[in-house]
């Protein structure tokens, strides 16, 4: 295979009447052997030839296999390496994009950002991964590792790593993925919660429960949607760095959910009581993550709540001001506490994830695996582009799973054992 190695410091043809090679205007300046000619790979210099052939015979059988790695090419630091080669490559919708920067230049490039790719081993890894743990949830550290791994893998992809970090090291104590079991709320705390809600958006409960929308699509909900018994789900209100927009539901998935009669009902009478009104929002479109507000086509859509501004509801706002507050009314997360003399003016919430907006949909997930229905017209109701996600998801809801299976070969056993 290709390559050679080239002594610097002296001249490659000896001097014909002396024989000997005479010295070149390099020597004692550089290193004096160099590696060269092998396709593909950069000219690398040793101090001693031994070094040199070495590097030379591992180098050819690596580029000859496709697995060589220059070293050297690892010296870029993380921040370099993410901010030059590996973010721009990424596709996402905005919202993801928005969420992915927060963690990655948030919780990893401050504290392993200024080194090298090479440098980054299992020591700063633990240290990192201890002081992540500490200092955020547990979700957020998580998140934030699967991203720093990720990263890390591009970086053996592309050929500036050997080998992984992140992978393969039992001494890295990664933050765990925190294990959550979907739950669902009983009648008696769905009414109650909805009560204490104030009357302009007690029909989000009802559509959380009774179609199972996620908090953005109840948002962006529309008189117009319903058609034939079925809501049409096209659209959620999103927002991005700090702003709302209208937008695809998640994953892109435009479905159809049946509209009970009883919602239909209840409808028709919030809109008696607070007329829906005409919101225009920029769209935001996943496949064009980097458009300006301004330049995005614009989308009007009669919404059946919104805010007493006549605006469509910025979750972060509602959350804070509307839904937590009702849930501490009725006693399913702490008050606010109390405010001392020398508190600031905001007071913070505690966690309560379990509770959020989302735990409605998993109450209709409930209420329809108990009564019967089929994981595949939950999860084509839901939106999940596999029903196997909803069975891991809602596995749980489904305590007499196999029960009619078993009654049936029971009896089927029992009638042959009685045949003569």
């Amino acid at each position: 295979m290709p390559g050679y190695i080239e002594d610097r410091w002296l001249k490659k043809r000896p001097n014909k009447e002396t024989g000997k090679r005479e010295r070149t205007a390099l020597w004692g300046k550089c290193t004096r052997y160099r590696v060269k000619g092998i396709p593909g790979v950069r000219d690398r210099s040793f101090d001693t030839v031994t070094d040199a052939k070495t590097w030379l015979s591992e180098t050819q059988t690596d580029a000859r296999r496709g697995d060589f790695v220059d070293a050297r090419d690892g010296a870029i630091t993380l921040r370099a390496y993410v901010e030059k080669h590996w973010w721009p490559s990424q596709v996402h919708p905005a919202q993801t994009l928005e969420s992915m920067k927060y963690r990655i230049w948030g919780h990893v490039l401050p504290q392993l950002g200024e080194l090298a790719l090479r440098d980054i081993g299992v020591a700063e890894l633990r240290k990192w991964s201890a002081d992540v743990q500490r200092s955020v949830a547990s979700s957020t550290a998580y998140v934030a590792w699967v991203y720093l791994k990720a990263i890390m893998q591009a970086a053996v992809e592309d050929k500036r790593l050997f080998r992984n970090p992140c992978k393969g090291n039992s001494s890295i104590k990664p933050p765990k993925k925190p294990e959550r079991k979907a739950r669902a709320w009983e009648q008696i705390r769905v009414d109650a919660v909805r009560a204490a809600l104030a009357a302009r958006y007690r029909i989000m409960v009802d559509l959380g429960v009774g179609c199972g929308l996620r908090q953005g699509e109840a948002f962006a909900f529309s008189p117009d949607d319903v058609h034939d018994g079925f809501v049409h789900v096209e659209r959620q209100v999103l927002v991005y760095k700090s702003q709302l927009y209208f937008g695809p539901p998640k994953g892109g998935k435009e479905r159809d959910v049946p509209l009970p009669p009883a919602l239909a009902k209840r409808i028709l009478t919030h809109q008696e009581q607070f007329e829906p009104i005409e919101v225009t929002l920029p769209w935001l479109d996943p496949e064009e993550p980097d458009l300006a507000r301004e330049d995005r086509r614009k989308v009007t859509v009669r919404l059946l709540v919104y805010t007493g501004q006549r605006g469509a509801i910025n979750r972060t706002t509602w959350n804070t001001l509307a839904w937590k507050p009702a849930l501490a009314e009725v006693g399913v997360i702490p008050p606010l506490p109390e405010r001392q003399p020398r508190d600031k003016p905001s007071r913070v919430w505690e966690p309560s994830r379990e509770h959020g907006f989302h735990v409605l949909r998993h109450t209709y997930a409930s209420v329809m695996l108990e009564a019967g229905e089929s994981i595949v017209s939950l999860a084509k109701w839901l939106g999940h582009s596999d029903p196997a996600f909803t069975l891991r998801t809602y596995t749980h809801f489904m305590p007499q799973a196999g029960a009619r299976g078993l009654s049936a070969i029971e009896a089927w056993l029992t009638d042959s054992a009685e045949s003569p």
